[in-house]
């Protein structure tokens, strides 16, 4: 079986394996104050251009949104997010459980608007009856999206300021920003993004880690006792060399972004193939993640030899499906698969 159903089914780049390996007998104090850590942390804030940032090595992306999110939050506060918000979806009530609301806003394609932020804080700040109701109190969208879908500049940036005209801080769910900064459709560097956004995170764990994402805070409102927090909530790793090394290595000589242009690449030509033989997308994705609309006989067939994630059923007669790439996938496996779609 040839998998392609998610971007986290291997375990890590083989530079970040060589490099545990070397320094596996090494003693280095321990929660991340270790040299590795620091000099992960300066590498990503280089690669930012943000040198006054604060970056917090956490462990996975459930843990990360949990603790950012809840550690801004006031009691009365909820957060908005895109109804296929992976905090909405896949996160089984994280943020509920910590005593807030996620406030779901539609989408078709997996984004939100400025507009849509601007006229739901407008409509709860003149409601006259609003102290009954959640108060907005952060911004969370993912770049790219669950759809594979990504903000352009322009986008982001009329959400930034709405966000600001609000007061609201703007959160960036980076699971698998590698794959949307590396595309080349992307119109967005991460310096840019990294201007954009109040507090963000690098992913790493579907992006070449064997764990790990790395959240930067660019607002200075929301640096203090951070790390207070991450502590509290379990997820202060006592061996946070591991995380520090992982970074320190996807963050030297341009890895990160390499390994992630790569997936993208395999992520098109499959795109291609489908498109060529007649079979439309769901979503106009430029990253990692495909969604093709096919008939279910052209599943059955595909899932003797492949495996992929059912997404949505369209009709009696049709689905809609992932194909997924990773900083892993084999040239020789996509090749294989775009062979057998051509001989749909």
């Amino acid at each position: 079986m040839l998998r392609f159903d998610n971007d986290y089914a291997e375990g890590a780049h083989p530079r970040i394996l060589q490099r545990l390996m070397e320094t596996n007998d090494e003693q280095h104090p321990g929660y991340g104050t270790d040299r590795y850590t620091s000099s992960a942390c300066k590498l990503v804030k280089k690669a930012c251009e943000a040198p006054d940032a604060d970056i917090h090595l956490l462990v996975g992306g459930t843990q990360t949104n949990k603790i950012v999110i809840a550690s801004i939050l006031r009691p009365h506060e909820g957060v908005l997010s895109p109804t296929s918000g992976h905090i909405a979806t896949h996160e089984t009530g994280a943020i509920e459980a910590t005593g807030h609301k996620v406030l779901t806003l539609p989408t078709t394609d997996g984004k939100i608007t400025a507009k849509q932020v601007h006229d739901y804080c407008t409509e709860h700040r003149n409601n006259g009856a609003n102290v009954h109701t959640v108060k907005p109190g952060i911004v969370y969208i993912s770049q790219p999206t669950e759809n594979g879908t990504t903000y352009t500049k322009p986008e982001l940036t009329a959400l930034k300021a709405t966000c600001q005209q609000f007061e609201l801080p703007l959160f960036i769910d980076g699971a698998r920003l590698g794959y949307a900064l590396a595309s080349e459709e992307s119109d967005m560097t991460l310096p840019e993004l990294a201007q954009l956004a109040d507090v963000f995170y690098i992913g790493g764990t579907k992006v070449g880690a064997l764990f790990g994402e790395a959240v930067v805070i660019l607002n200075d409102r929301l640096k203090a006792g951070f790390r207070y927090i991450i502590k509290q909530n379990g997820a202060l790793l006592a061996k946070g060399r591991l995380l520090g090394l992982q970074f320190e290595t996807l963050f030297t000589d341009n890895l990160y972004f390499d390994i992630s242009h790569a997936a993208v690449d395999f992520s098109l030509q499959i795109r291609h193939a489908f498109e060529a033989k007649g079979f439309p997308m769901q979503y106009d994705s430029i990253t990692n993640q495909q969604f093709p609309i096919l008939p279910n006989g052209v599943l059955s067939a595909l899932s003797k030899k492949y495996s992929f994630t059912f997404w949505e059923k369209v009709d009696d007669h049709h689905s809609v499906v992932r194909f997924c790439t990773s900083w892993a996938t084999k040239p020789e496996y996509v090749a294989e698969l775009l062979e057998d779609i051509k001989k749909l």
